[in-house]
């Protein structure tokens, strides 16, 4: 019987990975509408033959990794339950020590193993595919020693949380659910706080921006919408990308606007202050704020229906999966699997409200740069960079994009009409 369970799960993901395959080369429509042919928006009209050609190309490749990536996931999450490998590696821990802590050391880092080598040959596909289209400009050794310190700080965060999350299991039966909702609030603003300061630092060296003229008008701008900074950074991002990128991340005293390397050789100062603007848009329209309440508010039904949904499978499938009960460590990969499958089903709604949030902020550099060429210019800069589909298929909008489609900033900007011009 597990034998045809895995089988069929294994069967289900290749025909998903046909249907998205067939969908993505061959069905979605990614040509630009008539009324938007010659204009701004029109990628004919900023990028070159060859540029068109290698957009589509990585463009649709990049989504089937997309779509790829996170159900083979959920296979592995679903693969090692049904083959009671979890209860394994649950057993592992068990003999070593009697000490909770230390057994879910013990445990995750089996099962966090485990899930590095399976993930990892579509990570080094990933790499390679960015690699060839010079879209990553990474030494394989790099790359490597990025993906291990992201091993690590990932580890140690979820021993924190899986530490904490089976504790609470085993004091609340039933509103435990609740309580690592209490807990998440506080845990997620403290990780908002020291990402800028500890964590991002592991990854690539920040240093004060060297560009003091530029840095100044930033400042000023900075001021003029009441935000608090003294400093601009900009991180070596050059060894590792061609991409174009800029940020503010981090929360109170700890929040930083940061501008890769990359976007400083390539872009003019008016285009990165048009960038600029873009990113105090979020901080003026408290978009900060939104998010985490709208976080604090899916994290609550998240947890609630995680907590329904496993207790059910737990006491239909544990015994099959050598899972005796919820609170057993060896349950982890089901709460994962669950976890991940409702992000994913939530992503078109986060996203659309992602996708708004980024329209008012390029309303707002508009507004306050009086440059609509500058954001234009931008834009197009920034999908000839990342060879970036202007008009991609509806299913990668809705599930992959966070921001809106370049053919839609692009048109908004142009048509945009500034009062007193």
């Amino acid at each position: 019987m597990i034998k045809k369970w895995a089988l069929r799960a294994i069967v289900a993901y290749i025909l998903f990975g046909i249907a998205m395959y067939a969908y993505l080369f061959y069905l979605a429509d990614t040509s630009i509408p008539a009324a938007l042919k010659g204009t701004k928006a029109d990628p004919a009209t900023f990028l070159n033959a060859r540029e068109l050609m290698l957009t589509e190309e990585y463009s649709k490749i990049r989504n089937l990794m997309f779509f790829l990536a996170t159900p083979y996931e959920w296979l592995f999450y679903y693969l090692i339950l049904i083959f009671g490998v979890s209860a394994v590696f649950e057993r592992w821990a068990n003999v070593t020590t009697r000490f909770f802590a230390l057994r879910s050391a013990i445990y995750l880092f089996w099962l966090s193993i485990a899930s590095f080598i399976i993930m990892f040959p579509l990570s080094y596909l990933s790499y390679t595919i960015s690699k060839s289209y010079n879209i990553s400009t990474q030494v394989f050794s790099s790359w490597m020693k990025d993906k291990v310190i992201e091993y690590w700080v990932d580890y140690a965060m979820m021993l924190v949380i899986v530490t904490v999350l089976y504790a609470l299991m085993r004091k609340f039966k039933k509103r435990w659910w609740l309580a690592a909702w209490v807990l998440s609030i506080p845990f997620s603003i403290f990780m908002m706080f020291i990402q800028p300061v500890l964590i991002d630092p592991l990854y690539n060296d920040f240093y004060p921006l060297k560009d003091k003229q530029l840095e100044a008008k930033i400042l000023e701008m900075a001021d003029a919408a009441s935000i608090p900074a003294e400093h601009v950074y900009e991180v070596d991002m050059s060894n590792k990308t061609n991409s174009l990128n800029a940020y503010v991340t981090g929360v109170g005293s700890n929040s930083r606007i940061v501008l890769w390397d990359t976007t400083l050789e390539r872009l003019t100062d008016e285009e990165i202050l048009f960038i600029m603007a873009h990113e105090m848009g979020h901080y003026v329209e408290k978009h900060i704020y939104i998010g985490i309440a709208g976080y604090i508010l899916l994290t609550f039904v998240g947890l609630w229906l995680t907590a329904k949904l496993m207790e059910r499978w737990v006491n239909r499938r544990g015994k099959a999966w050598k899972v005796e009960k919820m609170t057993n460590l060896s349950s982890l990969p089901a709460f994962l699997l669950i976890t991940s499958v409702l992000l994913f089903a939530a992503s078109p709604l986060t996203n659309w409200v992602s996708r708004h949030q980024e329209t008012r902020a390029d309303t707002y550099a508009i507004k306050m740069t009086h440059d609509k060429e500058a954001g234009v210019k931008t834009f197009q800069s920034l999908t000839k960079a990342g060879l970036s589909q202007v008009n991609p298929p509806y299913l990668v909008k809705i599930f992959r994009y966070g921001h809106p489609t370049m053919l839609e900033r692009i048109r908004m900007i142009d048509e945009y009409k500034i009062k007193g011009k």
